[in-house]
Parts: structure tokens; C-alpha cells; sequence
């Protein structure tokens, strides 16, 4: 039978592993070949850190349940464990402000042309179903930076699930055993 150590590593290496891939593909520019839309922000650089972070804590926790006795590898499994329960909520809040601000484009609306995030011309939160295409350069830009956001948020929810259980596993080790081996220690 599998251990929930088991189950959980590989879902936070899976979902760590599209959360980087999915901040990658946020990072460039999608039919376009225009250089000025690359951006590295906040609202892309997150799933990659995050995704990384996690990748290592289900890497961590694999790597202790096969070695039971490496004491060292449930502490570091159990820091970082803490550290993406921290971090996938700040993604998911992250992904729900840029799904609400709308794209980074280039943008012709009413008179006005730029380039920034639609969010700063137009209402918030973003209008995707009003208008046909607001972002004149990337063409269905909206639909793609939606459909990011959208992965990112469940991502993030899918990594704050399996982290949690690791934690809770851990911490019940602790209280149970007074350390994160899962062996007691007598004197």
C-alpha cells in the first residue's frame, strides 16, 4: 500500500512541475514576435518560484519516506513543506488580481493606445465577454492571459492541498513521537 507521503510528493512534483511550466509560458509573449511584451513581474515570476519551491519539497519528502532513518531529510521536507503552504496561497491571490486586471498588451480602447495592463484603461475588474478583443498586439491575448490565470489559481489550490497533508502528517509525527522520524528514542 502507498503511503500519503507517497501520493503527496508526486502530486506537489507534478503541480510544481506545470506551475513552472505555466509561468514560463506566461513569460512570453504569445502570437507575437514583439520583444516589448516579454514581462517579468510578480503575476508571472510567482508560478515559477512557487512551482520550483514546491518541486523541491515533494522531491524532499519522496527522498525521506524512502529513507526512513536520514533524520535530516523530514526537517528539511517539513521546512519546506511550511514554506509552500506559504507560498500557494500568495499564488492563487496573485493569479485572482491578474485575472481581475486583465492582460499586459498593447491596446487601442476609445482613443487611447499603449501598452501596460488593460486593468489601468478600462474598469476593473476586466470586461473578457464586453468586447470582442481589446489587446490589438498579441491577438487573443485575453483568452490565453484568462486561461493562465485560471491554471495558476488551480495549481496553486492543488499544491496548498498536498502540502497541507504533508504537514499534517508531519506535524502529527511530531506531537506523536516528539520527532519528525517517526521513531521514538529511548534512553
Amino acid at each position: 500500500m502507498q503511503s500519503p507521503f507517497q501520493y503527496a510528493s508526486l502530486v506537489l512534483i507534478i503541480f510544481g512541475i506545470l506551475s513552472i511550466f505555466s509561468g514560463i509560458f506566461a513569460f512570453f509573449p504569445v502570437f507575437s514576435c514583439k520583444i516589448w511584451f516579454t514581462g517579468w513581474s510578480a503575476r508571472i515570476a510567482c508560478p515559477i518560484w512557487n512551482g520550483a519551491l514546491v518541486v523541491i519539497a515533494g522531491i524532499l519528502v519522496l527522498w525521506a519516506h524512502r529513507k526512513q532513518t536520514q533524520r535530516s531529510l523530514w526537517e528539511a521536507s517539513f521546512t519546506f513543506a511550511i514554506l509552500s503552504v506559504i507560498g500557494c496561497p500568495l499564488q492563487m491571490a496573485i493569479a485572482i488580481q491578474s485575472a481581475f486586471l486583465g492582460p499586459y498588451c498593447y491596446y487601442s480602447f476609445s482613443g487611447i493606445a499603449g501598452t501596460n495592463y488593460l486593468g489601468y484603461a478600462v474598469m476593473f475588474p476586466f470586461p473578457y465577454m464586453r468586447y470582442p478583443s481589446i489587446c490589438v498586439d498579441p491577438p487573443h491575448y485575453e483568452e490565453y492571459h484568462l486561461i493562465l490565470q485560471t491554471l495558476d489559481l488551480a495549481f496553486g489550490l492543488a499544491m496548498l492541498c498536498a502540502s497541507l497533508v504533508v504537514l499534517v502528517k508531519l506535524f502529527s509525527r511530531l506531537f506523536h513521537f516528539g520527532e519528525l522520524n517517526g521513531q521514538r528514542n529511548e534512553w
